[in-house]
């Protein structure tokens, strides 16, 4: 089961809408299929390791992350070709929180004469599908928020300092392999006006475009600013409020940049959006220690999701 969590986290951040599950067929002792959910959502990890496998699937035991679906949707259940193909045992990290079909892909398994064994790994597979579990039962994505501070606390310097560089190169990359397993990676203006951020992957051979947004209650994004300037190459949207100049969306339009306006709650924050308290669901901290070279140290292994004090990323 590690090997199948494993490979099902190469696909985070390509596989959505639906979840990243991996899935290895075991034969004798021996893996002779693997799979991952492909980039897009289909085909399953599990269709993939079966095709991989061919003939050699008949008797094995299946490893998968997340339950089979059981469903017909853009393509027909997983339980179908998990049949067909004569597999002996199946071993699910988990059960499918989503309510309205859990357990009913395991429940098919066991009516066709396989044996169901549930739990094995399955707190690093909620980990791991965290964004599908919440989708399903919360309606919203999943939520980390990236934070990097100085050993006295500060993340930031003044205000008429030169732009504080607090991570190292460990930490940066382990930042762009956060934001490669993320849809969304999300700013507030306050950010994006004192950084000039690009908010983009920057690994080697790696090309994902995470969704850029911005919070800019009143539009003060500047059009030459390396958000809006690139908006045409990278998706960008800002959320606006109601009373934001016209002018100025119009120009960030021009851009390419996608305007939504919302509603504002009484503290002056678009209606919806929690900063504090359960809005949350993971913390990476990188900080930086004074008897130590700039290194990252992360409180949380895997991020899926949401905003920032400076930086916020977000997964279904």
């Amino acid at each position: 089961m590690t090997a199948a969590l494993d490979l099902g986290s190469w696909s985070l951040g390509l596989a959505a809408p639906n979840p990243s599950v991996g899935a290895i067929l075991v034969r004798h002792g021996a893996a002779v299929g693997r799979g991952a959910t492909a980039p897009g959502g289909r085909p399953h990890g599990e269709r993939i390791a079966i095709q991989r496998a061919g003939e050699a699937a008949r008797s094995a035991t299946l490893y998968v992350t997340l339950e089979p679906c059981s469903h017909t949707g853009v393509s027909p259940p997983c339980v179908d070709a998990i049949i067909a193909a004569g597999v002996a045992r199946v071993v699910s990290a988990m059960e499918d929180p989503n309510p309205l079909v859990g357990g009913q892909g395991h429940a098919r398994l066991r009516a066709a004469g396989i044996a169901v064994t549930v739990g094995p790994g399955e707190a690093q597979a909620r980990r791991d599908h965290l964004g599908h579990v919440l989708r399903v039962t919360a309606g919203r994505p999943c939520v980390t928020l990236k934070l990097a501070e100085t050993a006295d606390g500060f993340a930031s310097g003044g205000a008429h300092d030169a732009r504080l560089r607090i991570t190292g190169p460990i930490a940066d990359l382990r930042v762009q392999v956060m934001r490669s397993t993320h849809e969304a990676i999300m700013v507030g203006v306050g950010t994006a006006l004192a950084d000039d951020p690009a908010l983009t992957v920057r690994l080697p051979g790696v090309d994902l475009k995470p969704l850029r947004v911005v919070l800019d209650t009143h539009l003060r994004l500047p059009v030459r600013s390396r958000l809006a300037a690139t908006a045409r190459d990278v998706p960008t949207l800002v959320i606006a409020g109601p009373d934001a100049p016209d002018e100025a969306s119009r120009r960030l339009v021009d851009l390419g940049v996608a305007i939504e306006r919302v509603g504002l709650d009484a503290g002056g924050l678009p209606i919806g959006l929690q900063i504090i308290g359960d809005a949350w669901d993971e913390v990476m901290v990188l900080c930086v220690l004074a008897h130590l070279e700039r290194t990252g140290v992360a409180a949380a292994r895997r991020p899926p999701g949401a905003i920032d004090l400076l930086e916020l990323a977000a997964r279904t």
